[in-house]
């Protein structure tokens, strides 16, 4: 291999370059979407809803690692492909090593943290006598022994994407994806004890994030001691400025995965009231929903250094080819899932469950929800985007806006308004107010190359 692809990010014609970052990424997204669902599918199987509600409540602490991978991943390879572009390339492999020592810095702390306060922690998220153990014997696995791999394993993806390598950044995740849904149930169902299924997805889920850390390190070897990508810390420590940086993006990417979660928690709390089969249709749409949305991530992951790099090394033609592209890309697919959902809603509600009227009341939030997807797209799109121009706080300022002034708030105010179908159509009416800030903003902070910047 290459110490890095360069001439992806400034040679190749912008349609292939596009095509080999961004489709691993979209198949990488895909595979961390199902395999998201493996452990609570295989666990489900157990027909034990003690088990199944044990392992839920860890949902949410767990993405708290995928928050940390976000802080130095986002932060630090949207800083290295701009660094690259304005051919700083030492500063470039000071920012690699910085960004991976404070993940396993941050990962460990957060790790022994849990493991010290395991009790409390699992009372506050609602843990009781029937649920307490299965929940602990997944938080030690998961979280306690796996929080480093599992965060080390996401930076170093997004590290390596960050210098061309979308391939080998989305191979590593495919691999865990992938060794998990095997391991589930062999670990689950033939090698340990009946009543023992919680334990064994915690060890497969912890094993397959420690292969896919194995297979990072694998392809950092192969690049060879120069590569940009390093935990080689000789050459000290990045300029102040870009640790700052770093932050500067890391910490909104951070905050808004933690508001994404924070929206669907108040969605399922919301539903709740109403009566069970409401609750299980939505927890189905929420699920059916994420397919396009993921494939938007990819497009957005593929996109990020692209753009980084031409910003940086001021290509403004081609940086603004990239950006063009990605987004007709991102709103066909966004159409095309609009179609397939309206038509299919039945079918695909039909996959996850048999009871009739659940299936009828989920096809009715699908169709409803579907409509955000373009929406929803361009939202992210646009902090990708001020990620990777490095201009940290106007992404806040939108993940910030989107989930806490538009999103969340309309949640509450049209269950008021309307109920039950108020919180099915509040993402399209949060998005059309998002999209309009986020267009505005663009307009108004995007780089304009003619002056000084």
């Amino acid at each position: 291999m290459k110490m890095q692809k360069e001439d992806i990010f400034r040679d190749l014609p912008v349609p292939t370059a596009l095509r080999k970052m961004i489709i691993p990424a979209i198949a990488s997204q895909l595979i961390v979407l199902i395999y998201n669902m493996a452990d609570t599918f295989f666990v489900g199987q157990t027909n034990n809803p003690y088990m199944v509600a044990g392992t839920s409540l860890i949902l949410p602490v767990f993405n708290i690692t995928l928050c940390f991978a976000g802080l130095a991943g986002i932060g630090g390879g949207s800083l290295i492909s701009r660094l690259l572009g304005h051919s700083e390339k030492e500063e470039a492999r000071r920012v690699s090593a910085f960004s991976l020592y404070i993940a396993l810095l941050i990962a460990a702390a957060f790790s022994i943290t849990i493991a010290v306060f395991m009790r409390p922690i699992l009372n506050l998220l609602g843990a009781g006598g029937n649920t307490y153990e299965y929940a602990r014997q997944y938080a030690s696995l998961v979280i306690v022994l796996g929080a480093v791999p599992t965060v080390l394993s996401n930076v170093l993806a997004n590290l390596v994407r960050s210098i061309g390598l979308s391939k080998e950044a989305s191979g590593g995740i495919i691999l865990g994806g992938l060794l998990n849904i095997a391991l589930d149930p062999l670990f689950m169902f033939v090698l340990l004890p009946e009543g023992s299924e919680v334990l064994g997805a915690g060890i497969a889920t912890c094993l397959s994030n420690c292969v896919a850390l194995l297979f990072f390190i694998i392809v950092l070897l192969r690049l060879g001691k120069n590569s940009i990508i390093t935990f080689s810390i000789r050459n000290g420590l990045p300029k102040k400025s870009n640790i700052i940086a770093v932050f500067g993006v890391g910490i909104p990417s951070a905050i808004a995965t933690l508001l994404f979660d924070l929206d669907y928690v108040i969605i399922d709390k919301l539903m709740v009231s109403y009566h069970d089969l409401a609750l299980a249709a939505i927890g189905i749409v929420l699920k059916v929903e994420r397919f396009p949305l993921n494939v938007g991530i990819g497009i957005c992951q593929g996109m990020l250094p692209l753009v980084a790099y031409n910003y940086a090394s001021r290509n403004e033609k081609r940086m603004n080819d990239t950006i063009r592209l990605s987004c007709i890309l991102g709103l066909t697919i966004a159409g095309i899932s609009i179609l397939l959902y309206e038509l299919f809603a039945v079918q695909f509600a039909g996959l996850f469950i048999g009871d009739a009227q659940t299936v009828r009341l989920a096809s009715d939030f699908l169709r409803g929800r579907v409509l955000a997807t373009p929406l929803m797209f361009l939202s992210f799109f646009t902090v990708y985007l001020f990620q990777a121009f490095g201009k940290g706080r106007i992404s806040l300022f939108l993940g910030v806006t989107r989930w806490l002034v538009f999103n969340i708030p309309m949640l509450f105010i049209l269950n008021t308004l309307i109920g039950m179908y108020g919180i099915v159509w509040s993402q399209v009416t949060a998005d059309i107010l998002t999209v309009t800030l986020s267009f505005f903003v663009f307009r108004r902070f995007r780089p304009k190359f003619g002056i000084s910047e």
